[in-house]
């Protein structure tokens, strides 16, 4: 389906302009557009927010939800995507929720509005979204993230295109849906650790595993180098690895079955995941940070009246408890602004014993939005003041029966959410053996840490897995307090 845009005007430095759909009034956009550049300048003199460029575009329902299924615009396609798509659609046709605008972390910025929010309702967006980018382009968690992903994720789709060309669309999909059960389970500092290098990404495949990058490496020759990186090739496995994280690198580097097209396609997802991990480290942040920014801008915004009141309807319904689950803006929200009352009003305590001076809020937060992620901002900054003012606690489903408040002092409350967000609330599971009994086979360790796995959704993983390494797979994890070993075989479960 193609738009029409119109009213494509060249707005002033910083920013790139806006693009109204047709069926928007004239005026409408020019508030729009006047409002934008007001935003954008008491974001940046006023507040001393540094964001990224940022492009916006306003869009109907379809293609918002789209974007927001798929995460990244032209993304390649799979049924999974189409999902999601088919369930947020429904869930904004029957009035039961809504996608107020995506914005997508790149240099520049891209963020999508809908077309049918009102004009107070855009505005507001305008400023949350560049509270996002500008912790986009600061927090550190987000440095090594590709910004021109978007560009690249089209060209993922392209070259799978190709492949579903070459081998069939059943057959890609199927491989697609192997890798993609395993997806998150990749290692967040990939960028860190200097040993690894990835493979190439062209027709070629991968390449073969080498060996650890040495201190004096520019004082031998070639030929010694390969000899080395033969040598560590041949090592047993007990001495050439040490537990591996990242399961998609791992698989994708060292299996035995994977045709060079697969091996591409899995450092595609594996590409686009290292991308996606600093949001889902920093989901509180990123949200709190937005929901701070978007409300002091448009405090400090000229506003009608029925504007004012129309604002502090949505900013009260963005920034309020949900019944039975977190709300990320919520508890961000709260959290900022915690820290900068503390430190603009430090205690004399606080002045002697730690050098804080009063008015220190604001360099403090912008120090917070910098340096951490949901894990240490949580640990560091929710306060038992805060858990007793947000009324929050654990509750744990009891008897398999009914769900009962068990846990109500801060300190508890306070590391079970460190504990949830600890490996993004996944279950820990490492490569320990790439050579189990000599055989190729896969050898898996769940580091077991209280809560057991859902055992039919890991053995179905399983059988993922086993598509992808083409040898038997074997997990190590914890039941019922023993330590137990699942295997399959490519036929059966069985377990020791």
């Amino acid at each position: 389906m193609v738009y029409c845009f119109y009213n494509t005007m060249m707005a002033p430095a910083g920013y790139d302009r806006i693009e109204a759909v047709k069926s928007m009034k004239d005026k409408e956009v020019q508030e729009l557009e006047a409002a934008l550049e007001q935003i954008w300048e008491i974001a940046t003199s006023k507040l001393g927010l540094d964001p990224y460029p940022t492009r916006f575009e306003i869009v109907p329902a379809t293609v918002m939800y789209e974007v927001g299924s798929y995460a990244l615009p032209g993304r390649y396609s799979h049924w999974t995507f189409g999902k999601a798509y088919h369930k947020m659609k429904t869930m904004y046709d029957f009035g039961l929720s809504k996608i107020y605008e995506v914005v997508i972390n790149a240099n520049p910025a891209y963020a999508f509005l809908l077309e049918n929010n009102s004009l107070l309702q855009n505005k507001l967006v305008i400023a949350h979204v560049l509270g996002h980018v500008d912790f986009f382009k600061h927090n550190a968690y987000f440095a090594p993230t590709n910004r021109r992903m978007v560009d690249d994720a089209a060209m993922h789709a392209r070259r799978i295109n190709e492949y579903e060309f070459t081998h069939g669309r059943k057959v890609v999909e199927n491989f697609l849906d192997a890798v993609l059960s395993i997806e998150e389970h990749i290692d967040p500092d990939f960028f860190i650790k200097k040993s690894r290098e990835l493979p190439s990404v062209g027709a070629g495949g991968a390449s073969a595993p080498s060996a650890p990058e040495g201190r004096f490496d520019d004082l031998r020759s070639r030929d010694e180098i390969r000899t080395a990186a033969q040598e560590f090739a041949d090592l047993t496995p007990e001495i050439a690895m040490e537990p591996e994280k990242d399961l998609v690198w791992f698989i994708m580097q060292n299996s035995p079955v994977l045709e060079p097209w697969q091996r591409d396609v899995m450092s595609m997802i594996h590409d686009e995941m290292l991308y996606f991990i600093p949001q889902m480290q920093t989901k509180i942040m990123n949200e709190g940070w937005a929901s701070y920014t978007h409300a002091r801008i448009m405090r400090e915004m000229d506003l009608p009246d029925n504007e004012h009141l129309e604002f502090a309807e949505l900013h009260a319904g963005v920034v309020s408890p949900h019944q039975n689950q977190l709300n990320p803006y919520y508890l961000g929200y709260k959290i900022f602004e915690d820290i900068e009352r503390r430190w603009d009003n430090p205690t004399r305590e606080e002045q002697d014993e730690f050098g804080r001076q009063p008015g220190g809020g604001r360099a403090k937060i912008f120090e917070v939005r910098e340096l951490d992620n949901d894990v240490s901002f949580l640990r560091n900054y929710l306060t038992e003041e805060l858990c007793e003012d947000l009324d929050l606690f654990v509750y744990e489903l009891v008897d398999e029966t009914e769900w009962t408040v068990t846990e109500k002092r801060w300190e508890r409350v306070r590391d079970q959410l460190v504990a949830n967000m600890t490996n993004f609330g996944l279950p820990y599971i490492e490569v320990a053996d790439g050579d189990y009994n000599r055989a190729r086979e896969l050898y898996l360790r769940h580091r077991y840490e209280g809560a057991e796995l859902d055992q039919r959704y890991a053995r179905k993983v399983m059988e993922y897995v086993y598509r992808l390494w083409g040898r038997p797979v074997h997990l190590e994890t914890v039941v019922d307090d023993e330590s137990t070993i699942w295997h399959y075989d490519g036929s059966q479960h069985t377990e020791e």
